[in-house]
């Protein structure tokens, strides 16, 4: 009785392991099943394999040989065929064609099976193209022949990874960390070139060489990986993650990379603007930044995303429309956007300008995105759209050469024509004598018989940027009118009525005494000596 329990138990082990091949090709799930089971490891068999791509214009090599590629591009792509999806009717008929055809895989429209008139459904002649394009795709460069020297490393198996694998693992991990430092080395030294010539090398080396450097190693590692993991030939679970890893930190630190160079394309633009007199390219280089690196993160986020096989053309259909409706709820935004591109291509001012338009009233401090930011002559700050200011008249104060000055002087009606002719002369030797005013423009004459007065036009230009050095050149020239009038002995003049009785009976007369027109000359070299 243990004898005949003995060969029971014996021959059940045995059949276990001794399956039949599958080999079905009466429906699409068949056909696939057929393929891939029959190039499983454990009972690996590529003539069986071969039989769905075999056709009567494919010789039985050609299908062979289509038949390991697929697999191969399958195994190093990490695409799982689930078979459950596979239909199993033997008349199947796909909607879109409404033909007996079956596409195996969505993102590949082109490797489908076809039901041929004996009943079996076999893989396409543009299928057969399809996958060799995808295997000169996936193994470039020559990594296909890895695939027959790898195995030579050892095919025992340890918790579900042959022993080459594992081997070829531990290299590409020492050959990373090996070309991560070369690259390092050999980026900084090109990027610190680069650098040295451009006359930045003490303020950039330090702060952006490495952070460059060092995600560019990273990059290109990542390359080298995604080219040489497809011949490992992971199981496919395993290998659709590491391709989905591997996929994702090429844009990832690409993105890095050009977010990193932007910051360096900042300092070089910053330093150009520096060069120029206008202070509104300083203004310009930050905005300018903000809006590199956002554009480089949406970029890169749609990469990512494209990557992840996450569909673009619905996200970006999607955002458009929304845009649409943001752009109607912030029209007054984007209408400031415009205003400060306009400000900044027309250059109407700059920041330390003095403007005025219609009621605002100050110094530029700033020039953002939606505002600019005005320091009024009461010291606050005031906040105006660039849209406003884009579309209403400004008057730059600060892009003026000169600064005018403008006054009547007002003398008695009692003083003599001579006397008037002195002093308008030392008047106009004033303005000659002072070294900020505009010598080749000025305009100094009596002018003017007023109700109450002599008024005598002064009209003259300063040379001067600020307003307050024009405040202390007014000073200077009017307290050298006061003392010129105080030394000839000039009345000025006020808004007055003034009744005189010259002569009185017993009195001095109230008649007024002047000097004569050489004694007063003498009073005006004698003022100027003074000075």
């Amino acid at each position: 009785m243990r004898i005949v329990l003995t060969i029971a138990i014996f021959f059940t082990f045995f059949s276990a392991f001794t399956q039949e091949p599958y080999v079905n090709l009466n429906t699409p799930q068949g056909s696939v099943k057929t393929f891939l089971e029959n190039l499983q490891p454990e009972q690996r068999n590529d003539s069986l394999a071969a039989l769905p791509f075999k056709t009567s214009d494919r010789t039985f090599n050609e299908a062979k040989n289509a038949a390991v590629k697929f697999k191969r591009v399958l195994d190093g792509r990490g695409i799982f065929i689930y078979l459950d999806e596979v239909p199993k009717a033997k008349a199947y008929l796909d909607s879109a064609s409404n033909k007996n055809k079956y596409v195996l895989l969505d993102n590949y429209p082109k490797i489908f099976l076809l039901k041929s008139e004996s009943g079996n459904w076999k893989f396409s002649d543009s299928s057969i193209d399809q996958i060799n394009e995808l295997y000169k795709e996936t193994f470039r460069f020559g990594t296909g022949e890895l695939l027959n020297l790898l195995p030579k490393l050892g095919t025992k198996k340890t918790f579900g990874l042959y022993t080459y694998q594992y081997i070829t693992i531990f290299i590409l991990a020492l050959i990373s960390a090996l070309v991560y430092k070369i690259f390092a080395f050999f980026t900084e030294r090109i990027f610190s070139r680069i650098v040295k010539r451009s006359g930045l090398a003490g303020e950039t080396s330090e702060k952006y060489l490495w952070q460059i450097a060092r995600p560019t190693s990273v990059f290109i590692i990542v390359l080298l990986l995604l080219l040489v993991t497809p011949a490992l030939q992971l199981p496919v679970t395993y290998s659709k993650y590491v391709n989905i890893i591997l996929r994702v930190m090429v844009p990832l630190f690409g993105t890095v990379i050009m977010y990193r160079m932007v910051s360096i394309a900042s300092v070089f633009l910053a330093r150009a603007a520096s060069r120029t007199e206008s202070t509104l390219d300083d203004q310009l280089v930050p905005l300018l930044r903000k809006t590199l690196k956002t554009f480089v993160i949406i970029i890169g986020t749609l990469l990512i995303l494209d990557n992840l096989d996450v569909p673009i053309l619905p996200l970006l259909t999607g955002l458009s429309i929304g845009g649409l409706a943001f752009a109607l709820a912030a029209q007054d935004t984007i209408k400031n956007f415009f205003g400060s591109v306009m400000i900044f291509v027309d250059k109407p001012f700059q920041v330390g300008d003095w403007i005025t338009s219609n009621d605002v009233d100050g110094t530029v401090e700033e020039v953002g995105f939606r505002s600019s930011r005005i320091r009024t002559f009461r010291n606050s700050v005031i906040y105006v759209p660039n849209s406003k200011l884009a579309d209403n008249t400004i008057d730059n104060h600060g892009l003026r050469k000169y600064r005018r000055f403008y006054t009547q002087i007002s003398i008695t009606y009692d003083t003599p024509p001579e006397m008037i002719d002195v002093f308008v002369k030392g008047l106009r030797r004033i303005v000659e004598d002072h070294p900020k005013t505009w010598k080749d423009n000025y305009h100094v004459y009596f002018n003017e018989m007023a109700s109450s007065s002599l008024n005598i036009m002064f009209y003259i230009f300063f040379n001067v940027p600020t307003w307050g050095e024009e405040l202390k050149c007014r000073h200077e020239i009017l307290m050298s009118i006061v003392k010129l009038g105080q030394e000839i002995g000039v009345n000025f003049a006020f808004p007055t009525q003034t009744l005189h009785i010259e002569n009185l009976p017993g009195q001095p007369s109230l008649s007024p005494s002047y000097l004569s027109g050489q004694e007063a000359e003498t009073k005006l070299q004698s003022f100027f000596k003074k000075q």
